[in-house]
C-alpha cells in the first residue's frame, strides 16, 4: 500500500495486520478474495434493488443480505483499526473514507426517524456503491492509474480552464448573434450549447438559425476534434512515464551511460558491464580462476 501504516504489537494485531493488509501469504490472499466477493456482491443487490420488479419480488432478501454484508464491513473495519498502531491514518486515507461512506448510510437508516425523511435515506443509501472503489486497492495496475492521474493533474486543470474560457468565448458570441427563439436565452445557457456542440455531441435542443451562427457552430465542432484528444495524449504519456519507472532503473551504466535497464538486470544492455556495485562480477572470478589453473600448468 501507498500509506505507510505500521501493525501494532507484536501477537494478534500484528498477525491480523499481515493478513488483512498484506497479500503474500495463503491467508491474506485467501482474506482478499473473500472481501472482492463481498463487495461484488453488495454492489449487485443495490443495483438489482433498484429494478422496481426485483425490489418487490426479491426485496426481503436485498434487505437480509444488504444487513448481513453490512455488519461484516463494519466488523472489517474495526478489526482493520484494531491491528493498526494509528488507527486515524487510516481513517484519514482515501480507502478509509471509501470504507466510512460505504457503511453509514445503512445505519443511518436506523437513525433517522419518521417516513418524512425516507426519500433522504434513499438518497443516502445510494452511497454504499462507492465499496467498488475498493476493487482499486487490490489491482497494482489500479494504483498505477492513480499516480499518472496524479502527476498529470495540474496539466489536465489548465487544459479544463482553457477549454472554459474558449467555451465561453464561443458562448457570449452566439448570445449576441442568435436570438431567444433559437434558443439562446442566456450566456449559462449558451455555455450549454457550446460545451455540446465542441463534445460533437449534438443533442439539437438548442440550434443556430443565422448563416454566422452556423459558421460558428462549425467552427467550434472542429476546434473540438481538434483538443478532445488533448487530456487523453497527456494522460497515457504519465502512465507511460509510471509504467518505464516501475521497470526501468535510473542506474546509469558504469561502462557506456546507458541509464534504461530492467530493475533486476544485472548486465548493461548495450555492453555488457556489471551493474551491481556491491557485488563482484561472477565473470571476473572466472576469469582469474582459469587465469590460476593456466598459471598451475
Amino acid at each position: 500500500m501507498s500509506l505507510h501504516l505500521a501493525p501494532g504489537p507484536e501477537g494478534i494485531r500484528s498477525q491480523l495486520f499481515h493478513i488483512i493488509f498484506e497479500s503474500d501469504t495463503p491467508g491474506a490472499k485467501a482474506f482478499d478474495l473473500v472481501l472482492i466477493v463481498a463487495i461484488l456482491t453488495s454492489v449487485a443487490v443495490i443495483l438489482l434493488g433498484s429494478v422496481e420488479t426485483y425490489a418487490q419480488r426479491y426485496g426481503d432478501i436485498f434487505l437480509y443480505m444488504e444487513w448481513t454484508l453490512t455488519t461484516a464491513f463494519s466488523i472489517e473495519l474495526l478489526v482493520r483499526l484494531y491491528c493498526l498502531e494509528r488507527p486515524t491514518v487510516y481513517l484519514k486515507s482515501f480507502y478509509g473514507v471509501v470504507d466510512l461512506i460505504a457503511i453509514l448510510p445503512t445505519w443511518l437508516v436506523l437513525l433517522v426517524p419518521g417516513a418524512h425523511a425516507l426519500v433522504i435515506v434513499r438518497l443516502l443509501r445510494v452511497l454504499r456503491i462507492f465499496r467498488i472503489l475498493r476493487m482499486m486497492e487490490f489491482v497494482g495496475e489500479g494504483q498505477m492509474l492513480l499516480e499518472a492521474l496524479k502527476r498529470s493533474s495540474r496539466q489536465i486543470l489548465l487544459f479544463f480552464s482553457s477549454i472554459l474560457m474558449v467555451v465561453t468565448l464561443f458562448a457570449a458570441l452566439m448570445y449576441t448573434i442568435e436570438s431567444d427563439e433559437a434558443g439562446f436565452t442566456s450566456i449559462p445557457i449558451s455555455i450549454y450549447w457550446a460545451i455540446v456542440s465542441m463534445t460533437t455531441v449534438g443533442y439539437g435542443d438548442i440550434v443556430p438559425v443565422t448563416p454566422l451562427g452556423k459558421s460558428i457552430t462549425v467552427i467550434l465542432m472542429l476546434l473540438g476534434y481538434s483538443i478532445i484528444a488533448v487530456p487523453t495524449g497527456v494522460f497515457s504519456a504519465q502512465v507511460i512515464r509510471s509504467i518505464r519507472e516501475e521497470r526501468y532503473s535510473e542506474e546509469a551504466c558504469p561502462g557506456c551511460g546507458l541509464d534504461r535497464h530492467e530493475k533486476g538486470a544485472r548486465y548493461c544492455l548495450r555492453c555488457g558491464t556489471w551493474l551491481d556495485e556491491f557485488s563482484d562480477d561472477p565473470r571476473e572470478k572466472t576469469k582469474e580462476a582459469r587465469q590460476d589453473v593456466d598459471t598451475g600448468e
